[in-house]
């Protein structure tokens, strides 16, 4: 009689590992009976705790089971900013125009393809201009189109600059 490697290894450490049975399985449901090792329910419990969201374990038990990580821990306060991605690549383009794209990403914190898509954006709507300078590119920010969105389209680029410019 041949086994599997697979098939070996698992009848042996089936025994010595303990397992718990995930709760909250629904009822009537005919699908396999899934088993988790005692050390992931516990590591998993524990990442849980602290979370402001009652009423999701089966949620987080489901996502568990399924191989996803639900991040528990998450500073809401830098996980968004009053200034589109756009807003942040027209200011610093405009501070330094010489800028490489590489260095506007690590600054805005996005990559490289992103920016090159902004650029691409404020290009096609006409906020932008690209010079070529030897073998860089040198880019003029166009201050005098307005904003684009109804609320604000009574201001132009320029006002939003001069707002968001260094003191000196």
């Amino acid at each position: 009689m041949r086994y599997s490697s697979k098939c070996l290894v698992t009848s042996v450490l089936t025994p010595i590992l303990p397992t718990m049975a995930i709760p909250d399985e629904p009822p009537g449901k005919a699908t396999k009976r899934r088993r988790r090792s005692a050390a992931t329910v516990s590591r998993q419990a524990t990442s849980r705790q602290g979370t402001s969201r009652q009423g999701t374990s089966r949620q987080a038990a489901a996502e568990a089971v399924n191989g996803r990580q639900r991040k528990t821990s998450v500073d809401h306060s830098k996980q968004w900013t009053f200034l589109t991605n756009h807003a942040h690549v027209l200011i610093l383009l405009h501070g330094e125009p010489e800028l490489v794209l590489r260095e506007v990403a690590a600054r805005v914190g996005i990559t490289e393809r992103a920016v090159q898509r902004i650029v691409q954006d404020l290009e096609e709507e006409g906020f932008l201009r690209r010079h070529k300078v030897g073998r860089r590119n040198q880019y003029e920010v166009l201050a005098q189109h307005s904003l684009r969105h109804p609320i604000e389209s009574h201001r132009k680029i320029g006002d939003l600059l001069k707002l968001m410019q260094k003191p000196r």
